[in-house]
């Protein structure tokens, strides 16, 4: 039999060793190196974000303007758990973790493409400056929005979250010189005359300012306003659509009018015959996509005409005009117009190319970027080829405000490949890309999302790398 004082004894030990094996416990943990996800997400970061049409509760918001900690809070270990020290397996060897990091390590591809010759003249040159764009999207873009009464929410409708300072800095920090905020009017307008809330256009001022406070070029134009209660490129709709592209771009100039020339102002975006057959391409054979061609060269001349009139620095301000649904066909087709101008040289032709598109746009096709092989980069070629013919070379300036290649399966480098030739033959070419941020990092929509903008943390990192290394 044991005595008291003996299991006194024992249970004295007992505790000191327990209270050894916790603290060396959390020694081990305190001191390891969390592991995460390929992507770098941070925690919480693959919440689902919302396609052009769903609409989510916001999460708490970071407190304005301010940037947190890169080191703060806990990695994903691509589980949904919080990674722990020791999640590397206990008999791996560093000679394994290192050779399994080089088979994982994104490459950037070196890539040589002969540079075309570009005219010297002060919009050419204007252009280059912008260098790279990052477009705020589904924010003050968002639509068809129900069980909201206040109408500014709209900003963090499909995205989640309102932007913030941060966000101006984070995207600047990360290189990029230009931001593209697209904008929809026509769920913040009053009357006939179209009349824009004054709380509506106030906040998008104070977003414009977060750019301009840190020395950035910025975009704003008219978004999801197409359709034929507002803008339909047909002669049936003309008068109705002039009316409107009067009545937003009248009281946009004139808000915006003392601002220098660091705001650009962009007439439409995809303007198109919604619902039509031929919504998406052109089919010049047709007399109604013709006709759509002359009606968009004349919606193009009134906002260049009622920018101008506005006064100010709205005299001699840079304009962005796009072709048909912004697509490089319609810039290219035939018919197609730059507007007549009192400034000298300040139009820029707006393009958007997801392209090739059944790498970078179509859902459930192809994921892989061979920048050896031509199946993957004669579109590419061929378009900003024919955009230089047509535009560059002759001294006129041509902007892509939106490319990109959504998210398939963690094709990360294929990505990384695409990104570095598409933006290498553009800045080769004169040519100036904005890639389309839609905030989307999971599910099986639209994954265009790079900057997480609740942790201001680029969830690809080695895409932001690509267009950086070789963005003019």
């Amino acid at each position: 039999m044991v005595s008291r004082k003996a299991r006194s004894t024992a249970a004295c030990l007992a505790v000191f060793m327990l209270a050894v094996i916790i603290l060396v416990g959390c020694g081990a943990k305190s001191g390891g190196q969390a592991s995460t996800d390929a992507d770098g997400s941070a925690p919480g970061a693959s919440a689902e974000m919302p396609d052009e049409a769903d609409s989510v509760p916001a999460p708490a918001e970071p407190e304005e303007g301010q940037l947190p900690d890169e080191d703060e809070g806990s990695e994903d270990n691509g589980e949904g758990q919080p990674a722990e020290a020791g999640d590397a397996s206990a008999d791996q060897t560093p000679a394994d973790t290192s050779a399994q990091e080089d088979e994982n390590r994104i490459i950037i591809p070196e890539i040589n493409i002969e540079k075309r010759p570009i005219p010297d003249n002060e919009a050419l040159a204007f252009v280059k400056d912008m260098k790279a764009g990052w477009n705020l999207g589904n924010t003050f873009d968002a639509v068809d929005v129900t069980g909201l009464t206040n109408k500014l929410d709209y900003e963090k409708a499909w995205v989640g979250v309102k932007t913030t300072e941060a966000v101006a800095i984070a995207v600047k920090n990360a290189g990029f010189n230009t931001i593209r905020i697209p904008v929809s009017w026509h769920n913040h307008v009053s009357g006939d005359d179209y009349k824009i809330d004054e709380d509506w256009l106030n906040r998008v001022q104070e977003v414009v300012d977060y750019a301009v406070k840190h020395d950035m070029y910025i975009i704003i134009n008219i978004h999801h306003d197409m359709g034929k209660e507002y803008i339909y490129t047909s002669k049936e709709y003309l008068e109705q659509s002039e009316k409107y592209v009067k009545s937003i771009w009248s009281q946009v100039a004139e808000r915006f009018k003392d601002y220098d020339h660091h705001l650009i102002f962009e007439s439409l975006n995809e303007p198109r015959m919604v619902g039509h057959s031929n919504e998406w391409w052109l089919d010049l054979k047709k007399q109604d996509c013709r006709d759509a061609v002359e009606c968009l060269n004349e919606l193009n001349q009134v906002f260049v005409d009622t920018v101008r009139s506005s006064g100010g620095n709205n005299k001699d301000r840079y304009l962005m005009v796009p072709g048909y649904a912004a697509s490089y066909a319609g810039a290219l087709a035939d018919g197609f117009r730059i507007p007549d101008d009192t400034a000298d040289n300040r139009i820029i032709v707006s393009v958007h190319a997801y392209t090739p598109y059944n790498f970078a746009l179509e859902a459930g096709s192809v994921s892989t970027f061979d920048i050896g092989k031509q199946s993957s980069t004669s579109e590419i070629d061929y378009f900003m080829t024919e955009l230089y013919s047509k535009f560059v070379s002759k001294g006129i300036p041509v902007v892509i405000g939106e490319f990109g290649a959504r998210n398939k399966n963690n094709n990360l480098q294929d990505r990384v490949n695409f990104t570095a030739y598409y933006i290498a033959s553009a800045s080769a070419r004169g040519i100036t890309c904005i890639w389309w941020d839609n905030h989307s990092f999971i599910g099986d929509g639209e994954l265009f999302g790079l900057l997480d903008r609740r942790y201001y943390r680029w969830r690809y990192p080695e895409i932001v790398e690509a267009i950086m290394k070789y963005a003019q």
